[in-house]
């Protein structure tokens, strides 16, 4: 079952049945109870949503407390396959992408966010250590909403998700 999916039939069975559990939601649509819960748990949460796509653990736990401070909900993955399936059942409202991740590239995943009608609009922070003006450039020109070199600055990083988040919001 698609992860897009999930959500909406799980809301036609709690309006069926609005004592359901989520046992009785798993079994009706045959899938584990876990990610019925997560489900669950992802569409009753209302905080705005980030995914950090990067495969170096620690710029990635670093950048998830911080934001999560900043009372975010943070998601994660650290390759760019594992990037687009998050994007598919967690719908972000940002996502931070490292260029230099293993499987697609992440040139390669904002190509495909951006050249799909159902995922252009979230706006995409590239963050790497490539700070040559070429990478700024074709990052840019494949859809990115701005482009961070590391080592960044946790407050200026902050700035900018609230920034492109408050453009969305316009």
């Amino acid at each position: 079952m698609q992860a897009e999916n999930i959500g909406g039939k799980i809301l036609s069975l709690m309006e069926e049945n609005p004592g359901i559990t989520a046992k009785e939601i798993a079994d009706k649509l045959s899938m584990p109870v876990n990610k019925v819960e997560n489900a669950l748990e992802s569409m009753s949460d209302t905080r705005q949503k980030v995914l950090i796509v990067d495969d170096e653990m620690d710029a990635l736990l670093s950048l998830k407390v911080v934001l999560e401070a900043e009372g975010y909900n943070v998601a994660e993955a650290k390759d760019g396959h594992e990037a687009i399936d998050k994007v598919h059942s967690e719908k972000p409202d940002v996502i931070l992408l490292d260029l230099m991740i293993p499987g697609i590239d992440g040139f390669e995943v904002c190509n495909q966010l951006k050249s799909d009608d159902m995922y252009r609009h979230i706006p995409i922070i590239m963050l790497t250590a490539r700070g040559e003006i070429d990478d700024k450039v074709e990052g840019i020109e494949l859809g990115a909403d701005d482009y961070v070199t590391k080592p960044f600055n946790l407050k200026e990083l902050k700035a900018r998700v609230k920034m492109v988040l408050r453009r969305q919001d316009i």
